[in-house]
């Protein structure tokens, strides 16, 4: 089912305040129901990642899965991602990758990291995934309220850039997410029994000391606390580092 851009802030009001308290399978099962074809899952296959990813191929196995895969991703993130879903019989992960030409221009040399954070996120996250999402009406995130910083005051439906976010975990705290792991058997990503309890890429990401937040890991020693891709920006807008889409 396809909607008008000027009916999806309302769209996304509606069904906010329906599924505000509903459990995430009910709001996958909505959003679902709702978006049909032009609906597609966000996933890192990171920490928690397989809780959203067990529940959506219980509804719809064949639903698109997007996988942001930066270049520099863990060695371990990458085999998780292939065993992981082929575990649950997910049959269309897409994997995006940044652009040639925005790496030639861009980041030639590989080190944007060491000298611009957000940049080296627009380009190997915030781009790709914006162009795979113009053939999607809406998109399913693993955001969680008990990640603190922005996240906070993260509702279960949203609507940003001209789109509808569904949150299905935002209420779940970390005892809902381990109990649903361990009732289903899931495997955990090989990371974290290292110390890393969120995991994007290596350049970027450390071990969290005992007692320090969920994301204290990711961009340590930043105020930097989110890579971009949930940020607004303008409908449709698209900034294009290489001059080639």
């Amino acid at each position: 089912m396809a909607f008008d851009q000027t009916e999806r802030p309302s769209i996304a009001a509606r069904l906010d305040a329906e599924l505000r308290h509903a459990h995430p399978v009910t709001v996958l099962e909505s959003a679902v129901e709702s978006f049909g074809d032009k609906l597609a899952l966000v996933s890192s296959f990171g920490a928690e990642s397989a809780v959203l990813l067990h529940m959506i191929s219980k509804i719809r196995p064949n639903l698109p899965v997007l996988f942001l895969d930066t270049g520099m991703l863990f060695g371990q993130t990458l085999d998780y991602r292939k065993n992981l879903a082929a575990k649950l019989g997910l049959t269309d992960v897409r994997d995006l990758r940044p652009a040639y030409n925005d790496l030639a221009v861009g980041d030639p040399n590989a080190k944007l990291w060491q000298t611009d954070t957000d940049a080296c996120c627009n380009l190997r996250k915030v781009l790709p995934l914006d162009r795979a999402l113009v053939d999607f009406d809406a998109w399913i995130t693993g955001r969680k309220r008990f990640h603190g910083g922005d996240r906070l005051s993260l509702p279960v439906v949203e609507q940003a850039d001209g789109q509808v976010k569904f949150n299905p975990l935002a209420n779940w705290a970390k005892a809902e997410l381990d109990a649903y792991m361990s009732e289903h058997d899931l495997p955990a990503h090989p990371l974290v029994a290292q110390g890393f309890p969120s995991i994007g890429c290596w350049p970027c990401t450390k071990p969290v000391e005992e007692g320090e937040d969920v994301r204290a890991g990711r961009w340590a020693g930043q105020e930097k606390t989110e890579c971009g891709i949930h940020v607004a920006r303008a409908p449709g807008a698209i900034t294009n580092v290489g001059g080639d889409i």
